[in-house]
């Protein structure tokens, strides 16, 4: 699993950071990728990547202040004009369904797949065999979601020294053992499923929050997490705004990842009064946290494995 930002900046473009557009890449998962809402000019962003249009699954939109959605007018009609045809899921609160259509009737724009559109309240609005994905409602000034997503249980690894020395042959057999079957070899053994496999592996569990105060409800979505994104929209000497505007601080954040017993925080939509030097104090005023803390980047991505959350840069991309 990745993450990959395509926008991590508050209310408007900057020269530095697009508005907000996030992507969990899971390709090799289930060969697709879900997006985080879409700020304008999400898909200008794509063009200096590597993602396809036609593999996006998925969208999740947090709430429906503008730099969080207006991007997907043009997203949606360019993944059909490249060629997507597999059909598309739209998550998000009360009143998305309705300004996507109206939009796309207005603009005479006609979808070559099928487009479904969900409008979401509390609990689980998504579950397959591979994920589950819960919204919570959090603190904002307009109704707003926060996100979980919990991978299921991987299946056990096979551990093929003990097939080679139980002499199962190499096909059909390996596949059925490695999903816990017990098979019958050629010449009448029976091999056990649970003799030749490792324990299953817990998958990865992600919180993405919307625009929010610091509330109770992004503690548990953020409960036990591997990464929480946050926003932080402000700093420790701004908080008053945050606090008006229905936005957190840094601090804010890192105290919900603290509360949550999470084990690592990436934060996001910043202010554009905060340049690039003034990250460094950003990240001092959170110091203290015993945990990673990053602060997210337009185009920076972070790999999932192994327990590990690391930041690949540009010259591993």
């Amino acid at each position: 699993m990745q993450l990959l930002f395509l926008g991590t900046g508050a209310g408007m473009p900057s020269k530095g950071r697009n508005t907000t557009a996030t992507v969990l890449k899971l390709l090799e998962e289930r060969g697709t990728y879900w997006l985080f809402d879409c700020g304008e000019a999400t898909q200008h962003q794509m063009l200096h990547t590597t993602l396809k249009p036609r593999k996006l699954e998925k969208i999740f939109i947090t709430h429906l202040h503008g730099d969080h959605i207006y991007g997907l007018p043009g997203l949606l009609g360019s993944r059909s004009f490249l060629g997507g045809d597999a059909s598309l899921t739209i998550y998000g609160p009360k009143g998305i369904k309705a300004w996507i259509e109206l939009t796309l009737l207005t603009s005479s724009t006609y979808l070559q797949y099928k487009l479904n559109i969900i409008e979401i309240e509390d609990g689980i609005i998504f579950e397959d065999a591979q994920f589950v994905v819960e919204a919570k409602s959090i603190e904002h000034v307009i109704p707003c979601f926060g996100f979980k997503i919990t991978q299921k249980p991987l299946p056990p690894q096979l551990i093929i020294e003990k097939t080679d020395a139980l002499k199962v042959p190499r096909g059909p057999l390996l596949k059925q053992l490695k999903e816990g079957h017990d098979v019958e070899l050629p010449d009448g053994r029976i091999v056990l499923s649970k003799d030749v496999t490792g324990d299953p592996k817990e998958g990865f569990q992600l919180a993405i929050l919307g625009d929010t105060k610091y509330c109770e409800n992004s503690i548990s979505l953020s409960q036990g997490a591997d990464i929480v994104l946050h926003e932080a929209t402000f700093d420790k000497e701004t908080a008053e705004l945050a606090g008006l505007y229905g936005h957190s601080t840094i601090l804010d954040a890192a105290n919900v990842c603290k509360e949550a017993n999470a084990l690592n925080l990436i934060v996001n939509h910043i202010s554009a009064r905060f340049l690039p030097y003034h990250l460094k104090e950003m990240l001092n005023q959170v110091a203290h946290f015993d945990f990673p803390i990053h602060i997210a980047e337009d185009f920076a991505e972070y790999d999932w494995s192994n327990g590990r959350l690391n930041k690949i840069t540009d010259s591993e991309r």
